[in-house]
């Protein structure tokens, strides 16, 4: 039986809504003031994550990387250029709508872990559903939900310095995705990690993509891990996008 028009539409409209870019730069430039000099960090950089993807950005120190993705996690805004979410501009986003935006839909992951140190596994998650209004039953229940995802239940009420780098940043993994976060921003996440941990984690947020359909944006030095996990690679050189690295 033939679909009929509506049906055909409907098809349409879903393959379309596949293919839409979630996170998108468009002529981005970012600009800082050092004493009298002007630094150019961005230089009218264009990239396009679509929704799903394995992003992989590459790019010697200052090259502009971490900026790229402050500015993706509202941590940051352009001097030129737009920044788009899902098809809308962060540009018109005042301060508390920019701080929703961060609570809800992008997940931070940063390659020092950022857990405070006095706080135990359970409670370094359950913070951040703190911030989004759970009450305390509801935090525990799904804190606990969250570290038996990243496989790190049996130590919940462990401080972060009595687990290892890998088990720190799978708690930092955790929270990051605590409140349930259409994209995940990956500062350098395997910096401080082994090989063999650095592989693990990075194929923790690979599961998550493919289990979860998170998009992923990772920032990375490993080329080799990049080659092995990445659906997209960006390649960056002082400041603009590399002929051919998109």
């Amino acid at each position: 039986m033939m679909p009929c028009a509506s049906q055909a539409q409907s098809f349409h409209s879903l393959k379309q809504s596949k293919q839409m870019s979630i996170l998108e730069a468009h002529n981005v430039t970012r600009e800082y003031q050092m004493k009298a000099e002007t630094v150019r960090a961005l230089s009218e950089v264009s990239v396009s994550i679509q929704r799903g993807e394995f992003a992989a950005i590459l790019g010697t120190s200052g090259s502009g990387k971490s900026t790229l993705l402050n500015l993706f996690g509202g941590l940051d805004r352009p001097t030129g250029g737009e920044v788009l979410f899902d098809g809308k501009s962060l540009a018109p986003l005042s301060s508390r709508e920019m701080s929703r935006y961060r609570l809800h839909s992008v997940g931070m992951i940063f390659q020092s872990f950022n857990l405070i140190p006095t706080m135990t596994a359970r409670d370094n998650v359950s913070l951040a559903l703190a911030f989004a209004g759970l009450n305390k039953s509801e935090r525990r229940k799904r804190s606990l939900a969250l570290l038996d995802r990243v496989g790190l239940l049996p130590r919940a009420d462990h401080l972060p310095s009595e687990l290892s780098g890998g088990e720190q940043q799978r708690v930092s993994i955790a929270r990051a995705i605590a409140n349930q976060p259409q994209v995940l921003l990956a500062d350098e996440p395997t910096g401080n990690l082994d090989s063999n941990r650095a592989a693990e984690v990075i194929g923790l947020l690979d599961e998550m993509r493919q289990r979860d359909g998170k998009t992923i944006v990772l920032i990375t030095h490993d080329q080799e891990l990049a080659a092995r996990y990445a659906t997209k690679i960006v390649r960056l050189k002082d400041g603009r996008v590399m002929e051919g690295g998109v």
